[in-house]
């Protein structure tokens, strides 16, 4: 069975950093595109990074570009999502997700481009 746990939320000072897994269960993720999304209280959940089936190509939101890096470790079945000077506003749920594809190319930071998803992990940036 497909499972995928997310990890290394936390509280947060403004400026930190932290570093989110996705650890997936009962399948690799050789062929599956990885996305990191993200929902804040009373707001719609929202595309921060995706990552190619092969790490050849990603994308990031505005939001996050220059900060949040994301990474895959095929041989450890993780993903990452390094986050990097942290202001209030990244404060939120976050989410892995995936999409099974054969194709190589670039990943599509939207919800509907990613079938299977984890439970999350909350971020909270405060000091």
């Amino acid at each position: 069975q497909l499972q995928l746990v997310e990890s290394g939320g936390g509280l947060v000072q403004p400026g930190g950093s932290l570093r989110l897994s996705c650890a997936a269960s009962g399948f690799t993720l050789d062929y599956y595109d990885i996305g990191w999304f993200r929902q804040a209280p009373g707001k719609e959940r929202e595309g921060v990074s995706c990552i190619s089936n092969r790490g050849s190509s990603t994308n990031y939101a505005e939001a996050v570009k220059g900060r949040f890096t994301i990474s895959r470790d095929n041989a450890k079945n993780t993903v990452y999502l390094q986050m990097n000077s942290l202001k209030p506003e990244d404060t939120a749920v976050y989410y892995c997700a995936v999409r099974f594809t054969l194709v190589l190319g670039s990943c599509v930071l939207g919800e509907g481009y990613f079938h299977s998803w984890g439970q999350g992990t909350q971020v909270t940036v405060s000091s």
